[in-house]
């Protein structure tokens, strides 16, 4: 089992360097469904091994002048607020109710990623490639506050803010986005540390395999073209968003049986009732 942790944690780093996204998004199942970690204490590793992947992660996107140092620097400033709070509130949530917000989000955003922009749409930037500073202020505060909350490093909700809605060229929008995941990994951190015990011996063992894994990424980054990355990005989301909700909602019946058995009752029954009155029998 460890060597097969291992082996999830490098792919790990590869995720988050190519995509500038993603750790999270394997961390998680990787520490809940393999390593046998509770939801929090998983979701609380998960940031730290993160934030320190992505720091290295971001050297060779630097070397290549992929990052708007400027944009992930504000970015970062204001998502570490929100990452704190949404940190510290997790502490009050259920493990399971974590899980699936995480899961729809996911899902949300890999819509987002896969559609194909409209022509004529593009957004307009600066002539330095930076964002305006009040929408990174709101959106770093959003993207942060949901990284706290459900335990994620932000890549799959800061990549398309910065390339969907901020325009950059997505491979900037990669390697920006590890800058602020670093910065909001650690203070979301902080947030949950006041609540959650983090087993370290794990923790370094899933990290350091992670550090190799994004070297080998980041310098596959830049040999990928922009479309055929957004579009990577966009399904690989779909499937582990589709995962991680199948593994909650199947817990969920098991655990409730009596509670689901009924819900899908009901279901039932408003359907049949529907069919009947489209039948013009009603």
């Amino acid at each position: 089992m460890t060597v097969l942790i291992v082996a999830a944690s490098l792919l790990v780093g590869v995720s988050l360097g190519v995509l500038g996204g993603g750790g999270s998004i394997l961390t998680v199942p990787i520490l809940v469904y393999l390593a046998g970690q509770d939801t929090k204490e998983a979701i609380a590793t998960s940031l730290f091994v993160v934030g320190v992947t992505s720091l290295a992660a971001l050297v060779p996107h630097a070397r290549a002048r992929r990052i708007r140092w400027r944009t992930g620097l504000l970015f970062g400033a204001f998502s570490m607020a929100g990452a704190y709070g949404g940190g510290r509130l997790a502490e009050y949530v259920p493990g399971t109710a974590l899980l699936v917000a995480f899961a729809l989000m996911m899902l949300a955003t890999a819509v987002a990623m896969l559609r194909r922009p409209r022509p004529g749409r593009k957004k307009a930037r600066p002539a330095d490639g930076d964002l305006p500073l009040k929408h990174i202020a709101v959106e770093g505060l959003v993207v942060g506050a949901v990284t706290g909350l459900v335990g994620s490093g932000g890549g799959f909700l800061v990549v398309p803010a910065l390339a969907l809605l901020g325009g950059l060229p997505m491979g900037v929008a990669v390697g920006t986005s590890l800058l602020v995941i670093a910065m909001k990994s650690f203070a979301g951190l902080a947030g949950h540390l006041a609540g959650v015990a983090i087993d370290w011996r794990l923790a370094l063992t899933v990290t350091a395999a992670a550090v190799l894994g994004s070297l080998a990424g980041g310098r596959l980054a830049g040999r990928i073209p922009q479309d055929a990355l957004r579009t990577a990005f966009g399904w690989f989301v779909v499937v582990m968003g589709v995962f991680v909700l199948v593994q909650q909602v199947d817990t969920a019946v098991w655990s409730h049986p009596a509670t689901w058995a009924g819900l899908v009752a009901v279901l039932a029954a408003a359907l049949a009732t529907r069919r009947w009155r489209a039948s013009g029998a009603g």
